[in-house]
Parts: structure tokens; C-alpha cells; sequence
């Protein structure tokens, strides 16, 4: 079965279950905080259990958030109230987290990047299809209030026929500020692999599907010493690339330059904008829920600003917005097919980079509608158990 069959099969799926949908959490590193906060404030999610290799993390986090249940991965494999595994995991570790996910019944939100390289990815994809459940995806920002009322400008034509964009996110590094860094500057990992699925991902929406990626990749420095935490002052190796310049050819003709890169003293962060034919849009940044939108329309001499509009929430929209269609039998929108899509884009930017050569992308992101006017992930939706 192909990716695409898996993923088509998945969001097929019929309706399950009843009432607010049963989470567990895998994984309590620095991100799992930003997810709690917000999974535990929607009355259509029920965290149940958050596990870790490191038993005191998932103890202090199960605390922090009033979560019943901690341990090791099977305290939230094995719990029979756990429908959705969100999958915080390192990236070297999502997969076989997800497959262990799927092995125990269980549908699965990742955080980005799906996996490693694009095998792996299909083969997450593939066995949770096989088994009828679903796989979604980091990043959930595009879900936010701030892309999804830029998504609504362009879709009405505001700028004519989106043509180019350009795309920058620049800063010194997260060994800056992170205890725990090294793993960002390893496989899967970088400035493309870490950040890019943001800005990709964002992109993809807007013009559709890659058709062929080009690229060149530095790494500035073999080490760099943790700034922060308990490990302050150690060095560590590092492995990837981390500055990245991508030109972005997608298969409706438009295209985009991107650069991503730990290399940059000073910070250009969600720096994203999209020529078209009648105006130019400054996005928020992709790494975020919200933010104002600028326009600069042919003949104008200023940028007009544009509020957002709607529920920005933050990290675990997606979990919500997957549990919804999981009870409503409908197809989710931060899905494993677009991620293997974003996932493959940046493997071909990695290999053309290593080879100086024009690299052609074989799968199709799936169409991505707009969410609904009335999507509020503070109401409740799924009744009682």
C-alpha cells in the first residue's frame, strides 16, 4: 500500500467512540509543557498519562498539569483510556514510538519532523493504515489564527495569483538557550529539519504541492557549548547542516527561496512573504499561532496592517482538531500525508545540497481546506463519555 493509500485510508476511517478523547504523552522534555498548557484546557481532550525515560520529568510534569497517570512508555501504551499517543519523543525516536503507538491500538500525533528519512515515514504511514488508524503531524501552527486568516486573505483574491515567495529564518543557534541542544544539531535535525517544517509546511498551503527543490548547505562550526541549564559550558559534535538556502520550484509554477539557518548572530525570524499579481502579504510567523498580517497592494506606498481573527491557542491544536475528525469520521488537517510531503521536500533540499544538483519530488501533498468560521477549541464538541 502506498503512503498516499495509507493516508487516504486513514482519514477515512468511520466515526469512534464518544466524548472528550483520551490523550497520552510520550516524551516530557521542554516542548511537552507548551503542549499540556494547552491540551489541558480544551474540554475535547482528557490527558490521561505522560511517560518519559527520565521517570522524576514525567512525574514533575504530571503534577504541574493535574495529569493522573506517569511512568515509563507503557503506562501510556497499556492504558486502555489513551486513543491518540502524542509523540514528543526526540526526532531519532519518532518512529519507533509511532509504530509502538499504532502496535498498541493507538492513533498518533508526532512531533515534526515525522521521521528521519522518507522510508521510514512511508512505513509509519503504511502500518498505521493497515491497522485502520491515523497518523498526524507537526507543525499545527498553520492551524493558528494567524496563518488561517492569511490563507482566507489570499484564497479570496486579495493579492491576484500568488506568484513567488521568500522565506528567511535566521538566528544564532538554540545552544543559546536550550539545557539539552545537541540532538538539534544532529540527524533530522538543524535548521531545515528542526525550523523548515514551519515555513514549508506554510508554504505548501499556499501554493500547493513541491515539484523540485535545489539547494546549498554549510556548517559553520563542528562543536558548540551548551549555553544554558545544568550542562552550561559543555561542548557537543555537530552533525548537520546548519545553514540551508533552498529554491523551491512547486508544481503550479510558482516558487520561493528559503533559507534556514543557526548561523546568524543577528535573529530574522518569521520572515515570510508572498508576491502575487495584484499585492504582496507578509505572513505571521510560521512558528507561531498568531500575529499581524501586512498587504502591499500595487499603486500603494505603506504596508496595511491586518489583525488576525479567530482562536490562536497554541501547540496541540492539532491533537484537537485530529481528535474531532477522529469522533466525526472526517479527514484531519495536519495529516501524516502532508508531513511525508514536507518531510521529503527537505530530504531532496539535503541531497541536492550534497550534490549540487536540481532534485525532483515524487509525492503530492494532499489539498489542505481552510478551518471552518466557527472552529473554537475552547467549546465543547464531543458531548460526555
Amino acid at each position: 500500500m502506498s503512503a498516499a493509500t495509507a493516508g487516504a485510508a486513514g482519514a477515512a476511517l468511520s466515526a469512534q467512540g464518544s466524548g472528550p478523547v483520551g490523550v497520552g504523552v510520550i516524551g516530557a522534555g521542554v516542548i511537552s509543557g507548551a503542549y499540556l498548557r494547552t491540551m489541558t484546557s480544551f474540554p475535547d481532550l482528557q490527558v490521561h498519562a505522560i511517560a518519559d525515560q527520565n521517570a522524576r520529568a514525567a512525574a514533575d510534569r504530571a503534577e504541574e498539569h493535574a495529569i493522573p497517570t506517569h511512568g515509563d512508555v507503557e503506562a501510556v501504551l497499556n492504558h486502555p483510556e489513551v486513543e491518540i499517543v502524542v509523540n514528543l519523543t526526540t526526532p531519532a525516536a519518532h518512529v519507533a514510538v509511532g509504530q509502538a503507538a499504532i502496535a498498541a491500538g493507538k492513533h498518533v500525533w508526532n512531533e515534526k519532523p515525522l521521521a528521519l528519512d522518507v522510508d521510514a515515514g512511508k512505513s509509519l504511514l503504511d502500518q498505521a493504515a493497515a491497522a485502520g488508524l491515523r497518523v498526524g503531524c507537526a507543525p499545527d501552527t498553520v492551524l493558528g489564527t494567524g496563518l488561517q486568516t492569511a490563507r482566507r486573505i489570499i484564497e479570496r483574491g486579495d493579492i491576484g495569483t500568488p506568484l513567488t515567495a521568500l522565506a528567511l529564518m535566521q538566528n544564532p543557534g538554540p545552544d543559546l538557550w536550550h539545557p539539552n541542544p545537541a540532538f538539534l544539531f544532529g540527524e533530522g535535525a538543524g535548521p531545515l529539519f528542526d525550523i523548515g517544517p514551519y515555513y514549508l509546511t506554510t508554504l505548501i498551503q499556499i501554493f500547493g504541492s513541491v515539484a523540485t527543490v535545489a539547494a546549498l548547505a554549510s556548517t559553520a562550526r563542528t562543536e558548540r557549548v551548551i549555553g544554558s541549564g545544568p550542562n552550561a559550558g559543555q561542548t557537543f559534535e555537530v552533525t548537520a547542516d546548519t545553514h540551508t538556502g533552498a529554491l523551491i520550484g512547486f508544481a503550479s509554477g510558482a516558487s520561493a527561496q528559503a533559507v534556514f539557518s543557526f548561523d546568524s548572530p543577528a535573529p530574522r525570524t518569521g520572515f515570510v512573504e508572498i508576491a502575487g499579481s495584484e499585492a504582496t502579504i507578509a505572513l505571521p510567523d510560521p512558528n507561531q499561532f498568531d500575529g499581524q498580517i501586512r498587504l502591499w497592494r500595487t499603486g500603494s506606498d505603506e504596508w496595511e496592517a491586518i489583525d488576525s481573527t479567530g482562536p490562536a491557542h497554541g501547540r496541540g491544536l492539532g491533537v484537537l482538531e485530529m481528535a474531532r475528525a477522529i469522533r466525526s469520521g472526517t479527514g484531519h488537517r495536519a495529516s501524516g500525508d502532508l508531513a511525508l510531503h514536507v518531510l521529503e521536500v527537505m530530504a531532496s533540499i539535503t541531497s541536492s545540497a550534497r550534490t549540487t544538483s536540481f532534485v525532483s519530488i515524487g509525492s503530492r501533498a494532499p489539498d489542505v481546506p481552510v478551518l471552518d468560521d466557527g472552529f473554537d477549541p475552547a467549546r465543547p464538541t464531543l458531548g460526555a463519555a
